[in-house]
């Protein structure tokens, strides 16, 4: 039963509003908008009662690699994560205390996760692969009272200061015990209301650029702002969802908690040490997968794979984290006949930008401003709107599902919302029907010869040939251009990091791309990536700055090349092609 029948009703209302017009998205854009709410707890006023309604349903289905499962309906979670939040509030976890949950994708970070929200805890959702030095960071900067992770992961919160309650699965020395939550009374009475600007969640981004951000949203900025992600998608009633994502990440909330359980949809996760194609397939098929999102890393290794020899009966395909290229688009869309459909947001947002299902795609562009966001392009000189720009929030307009702000940022805050717009600091091009299409990150944006060059159109490219799997381009210091362009390729099985090879992909991009893009030195290496997977394109440029000061500034020579690194003029036959 609700704890509030009026808000229960006003979010179901806006969820039905956008299932019932899931592929007209004209009439989502003009006629959706955010329910109104002052009191809100999406576990206590919407899981439950989609428990109650329906108890029975499958709700979380877990999948090992050695083929052992767990299934659990609607109604084990919600009797699960009462008696652990009956628990917790006996252990001292009280309305408003900051909660490190760091466990994997297991079922106790459900019942965790639900048990938070309905006792009013903030949580801050952390991966298992942070190390002491990161914790030390989240304890001090997020205030933490409590931490729950597993007996596996507790010593490395040893050597990390702080006054915090300590608990973990299975148990570890200094830990209180995980309890059994599976049985006794299932009844929980919350202490007070939450209101719709109660604190939630505090998410430290995954830093591609700098320190991480102490992100936070509130009990309506992603539970209810992550309808735009469900239209997205494009999750019903009764879907197995599928989506690949680490815990401790803003899009594991998005795709493996709010989104689904909001639609009624059952969360779907293979847990998987080592990536295999094979694997997930034969397991996306056994569990008759209707919806499948997963990052542009895991779909670049997928199409590695025999594609066209898995038929699956698959719904809906969507992308998120990275900008999909086309090259991956292409390939899906030949084996599986269907299309995977690009999506844009942040871990201060839900999805802004995205393909909805049933709308026309034009190649290249991750779709249009999804419903409840006004988005503006705008100059990042002049500060004037326009077609061309940095991709920016109307504050002006309704616009529920961004963050409350950076936690004790002042400066930043002032900054990131100056002008009147949230500011997303990602750069990107809008036509006249309203598509926009992804430029880069504005710190990756770089110039060469005076031409502004993005390195995701550049990539697009690379990826196209058969022997990258991945590629990640920077500006490499050039006395003469300032800058050129410069690819760092992570090759596909059965190619060989040599001067044939990296003649093949050079001689590729030449037909490619206009003269004044043309990528003009490659190295064959290793992408160094954050530890939710996105490429640090930052610690490549400051390598090749580094690497080239001395020619940049008359005091020497280019640095050594590697053993693996080809420039243009290591490649004669290009000059005269």
């Amino acid at each position: 039963m609700s704890t509030n029948p009026a808000a229960t009703a006003a979010f179901r209302a806006a969820r039905d509003h956008l299932l019932s017009i899931r592929t007209d998205y004209p009439a989502a854009r003009d006629t959706f908008a955010w329910p109104e709410l002052e009191q809100f707890n999406w576990a206590l006023d919407w899981f439950d009662v989609l428990a109650a309604e329906n108890p029975d349903g499958k709700a979380l289905w877990i999948v090992e690699e050695d083929g052992s499962e767990q299934i659990l309906s609607f109604g084990d979670l919600r009797d699960r994560s009462n008696r652990l939040a009956t628990w917790l509030r006996g252990q001292g976890v009280a309305r408003g205390d900051k909660v490190i949950v760091m466990l994997g994708n297991q079922v106790e970070l459900w019942e965790t996760a639900l048990a938070c929200i309905k006792l009013g805890a903030v949580m801050i959702p952390s991966t298992t692969l942070l190390g002491t030095p990161d914790l030390t960071d989240r304890v001090s900067r997020g205030e933490a009272r409590h931490v729950i992770t597993n007996g596996r992961d507790a010593a490395k919160f040893d050597d990390v200061p702080g006054d915090y309650r300590k608990i973990a699965v299975a148990g570890a020395p200094g830990f209180e015990t995980f309890p059994d939550t599976t049985s006794g009374p299932a009844d929980f009475a919350p202490d007070g209301v939450t209101n719709a600007s109660d604190p939630l969640l505090l998410y430290f981004t995954s830093g591609t650029t700098a320190k991480p951000k102490l992100v936070e949203h509130t009990h309506v900025s992603y539970p209810v702002g992550c309808l735009s992600t469900m239209y997205w998608i494009g999750v019903q009633p009764g879907d197995v969802h599928l989506n690949i994502s680490s815990p401790g990440w803003a899009k594991h909330a998005w795709s493996n908690l709010f989104t689904p359980w909001t639609a009624g949809a059952c969360v779907m996760i293979y847990n998987y040490a080592r990536f295999d194609a094979a694997a997930l397939l034969a397991v996306m098929k056994r569990a008759e997968v209707d919806t499948f999102c997963a990052p542009p890393t895991v779909w670049r290794m997928l199409i590695q794979a025999d594609l066209s020899a898995w038929k699956l009966p698959l719904r809906e395909c969507v992308g998120a984290g990275e900008p999909l290229n086309p090259e991956v688009i292409e390939q899906v869309e030949k084996a599986w006949g269907i299309t995977v459909r690009d999506g844009f947001g942040q871990t201060e947002t839900t999805a802004l930008v995205g393909n909805p299902p049933g709308q026309p795609i034009k190649a290249g562009s991750m779709g249009r401003a999804l419903p409840g966001y006004t988005i503006a392009m705008v100059d990042p000189v002049s500060g004037e709107e326009g077609d061309d720009g940095e991709i920016c929030i109307d504050l002006s307009k309704p616009h529920l599902g961004l963050m409350v702000g950076y936690k004790g940022d002042p400066e930043r805050n002032a900054d990131v919302t100056r002008g009147g717009y949230y500011h997303t600091g990602d750069v990107g091009t809008r036509d006249a029907d309203g598509y926009i299409t992804y430029v880069g990150r504005a710190d990756d944006v770089f110039k060469a010869s005076d031409y502004r060059i993005s390195p995701f159109e550049l990539e697009s490219v690379l990826i196209e040939h058969e022997a990258v799997a991945e590629a990640a381009v920077v500006p490499s210091p050039d006395p003469l251009r300032l800058a050129v362009p410069k690819a760092y390729v992570v090759l596909a099985a059965g190619h060989e990091p040599n001067r044939e090879t990296a003649l093949s992909i050079l001689r590729h991009c030449r037909t490619e791309l206009a003269p004044y893009k043309r990528i003009r030195r490659i190295e064959f290496t290793d992408l160094p990536k954050t530890i939710s997977g996105k490429i640090r394109r930052v610690e490549l440029r400051q390598s090749e700055d580094e690497r080239h000061s001395a020619k940049m500034t008359g005091a020497g020579d280019y640095a050594p090349r590697g053993e693996a690194e080809f420039w243009e003029e290591d490649l004669p036959e290009l000059r005269s092609e």
